[in-house]
């Protein structure tokens, strides 16, 4: 919504709106593709690296579920 000040500078509010709403969907689609690449990049350096995928998936799950029901408490409590 906005102000009285600023629908007398912008003639055509609805033109602006709608190019502003354009606008905030086209970045949060770029936003996402950008850290989709991110991700894929860092994915791909990590497997020629031999780190992923792990030889054993469940190594260390045990810390992992104790971790986490020490954050579970946390929240459960706070």
């Amino acid at each position: 919504m906005r102000s009285n000040y600023q629908r007398k500078m912008i003639k055509n509010t609805e033109k602006f709106e709608a190019l502003e709403r354009e606008f905030i969907r086209s970045s949060a689609r770029s936003d996402y593709q950008k850290a989709l690449e991110v991700f894929t990049a860092l994915w791909k350096e990590a497997v020629s690296l031999g780190a992923l995928p792990p030889k054993n998936p469940l190594e260390g799950i045990e810390v992992d579920i104790r971790v986490a029901k020490i954050l579970n408490s946390c929240l459960k409590n706070s």
